[in-house]
């Protein structure tokens, strides 16, 4: 048996569709509220994620766990002590999940982790890896990097064994937030002033993600190891957008405005995070993941691009 949490979320409606059509046992762990799943799957409703919550009845069975529940990246939170909130969450709730789950005899834990716990941005060329000094800059990603350590903890006196995975920026059908408006905005023909931007970003479909963790269920090579994950096909802003053009069978209007002039813009209204994250640079290096595991995106990004663009709604 597979439980899954966070299996309402974005990655985990994936997850278990994948789940499902492998013909796996799956349990999964959704938020309050009817979620349709497959009748296959085995739905416990209404667990949340803190350090005295019983997990006892919901891991009865369960020999892997894919722990996908978090509390995400807020772009602008308006809570007193953000950090705390999030270690509420992600590391005593992660944590107590994690340590119930080896006293009931579970045998792997998979945490999807983020690469916010290596950092914000690499130099070109010079991309993340999992030897690199953890360098977390905000709240969320400190709270990830203290939940793998608590993780790996775990594994080292219970002997469980434990797979943490750092995805980057993930999209796909359903996708939300900043992915979803840039693709309105492109389908929408909006003039960008992003047409020369030489930047490096590294990004992960969603069904090549749900590859990985799938990948890791089983396989020896993947215990008490860290991997990051992406496309395997690095992009910048202005390739990004253009892609996602082609996809929704529009033209594009980015205008080749420099990329100091946006930087300086942005700063002056407050908006140095978003410059930096349409013109910086954010690569991970999949080559551990390759040899390790023997694994390959099975979904280039042209396919990834063009199967959400199909996807958003009119």
């Amino acid at each position: 048996m597979i439980l899954v949490t966070g299996a309402s979320g974005f990655v985990g409606r994936s997850l278990i569709s994948r789940l499902v059509n492998d013909s796996l046992e799956v349990r999964a762990c959704v938020r309050k509220g009817h979620f349709p799943l497959s009748d296959t799957v085995d739905v416990v409703d209404g667990h949340d994620l803190s350090d005295n919550t019983d997990w006892h009845n919901v891991l009865e069975g369960v020999g892997v766990v894919m722990h996908l529940a978090a509390r995400v990246h807020v772009m602008k939170d308006k809570v007193a002590d953000p950090l705390a909130e999030f270690r509420k969450v992600n590391v005593d709730g992660t944590l107590n999940l994690a340590q119930q789950a080896a006293m009931a005899g579970v045998k792997r834990f998979i945490f999807i982790s983020s690469i916010k716990v290596n950092g914000e941005h690499t130099e070109k060329g010079r991309p993340f890896t999992e030897n690199d000094a953890p360098n977390p800059q905000d709240a969320y990603g400190i709270s990830k990097l203290e939940a793998e350590q608590g993780l790996l903890k775990i594994a080292q006196q219970t002997g469980m064994e434990v797979v943490i995975i750092r995805p980057p920026l993930v999209y796909g059908p359903g996708v939300k937030a900043n992915f979803a408006s840039m693709m309105k905005a492109i389908r929408r023909k909006m003039p960008l002033p992003l047409g020369s931007i030489n930047n490096k970003r590294s990004f992960v479909y969603v069904e090549n993600l749900v590859s990985l963790i799938v990948c890791c269920i089983n396989h020896a090579n993947a215990a008490n190891q860290t991997f990051l994950v992406s496309d395997g096909q690095d992009l910048s802003t202005t390739e990004l957008l253009r892609g996602c053009a082609v996809a929704l069978n529009v033209n594009t209007w980015l205008l080749p405005v420099p990329k100091k002039i946006i930087e300086v813009a942005a700063t002056l209204l407050g908006k140095r995070d978003v410059a930096q994250r349409l013109c910086g640079n954010l690569q991970v290096d999949i080559t551990k993941t390759r040899t390790l595991l023997g694994w390959a995106p099975p979904i280039t990004v042209e396919e990834g691009l063009k199967i959400t663009a199909l996807a958003m709604p009119d």
